[in-house]
């Protein structure tokens, strides 16, 4: 299944990237192979997640870094929404709908 990412889903990924490359040079490229997983996963079985925002927004959560993959699936393909932490503003990605 194809994927895209809402726009400002993928400025948050770029800014992942590059802030956990600063911290530790290698750590950005293993965020974006965790983040390349997840999506892989995601795209294979788009309804496997649970729902946390009815009827169809799902989330995916990160096994190492503390995020969680918000999407939905649309036209058969699934929409990025949101690359959010779990810890921080719960819900902001909403306004993205």
């Amino acid at each position: 299944m194809k994927y895209w990412l809402h726009p400002e889903a993928a400025e948050e990924h770029k800014k992942q990237v590059a802030y956990y490359e600063e911290i530790q040079a290698g750590l950005g490229s293993r965020y974006h192979t965790e983040f390349r997983s997840i999506l892989a996963t995601v795209c294979a079985s788009p309804d496997r997640s649970r729902i946390v925002l009815e009827p169809d927004i799902r989330r995916s959560m990160f096994k190492i870094f503390h995020f969680d993959l918000i999407y939905r699936e649309v036209d058969g393909s699934v929409q990025v929404l949101a690359i959010a932490h779990q810890r921080r503003q719960p819900g902001y990605w909403v306004a993205r709908l």
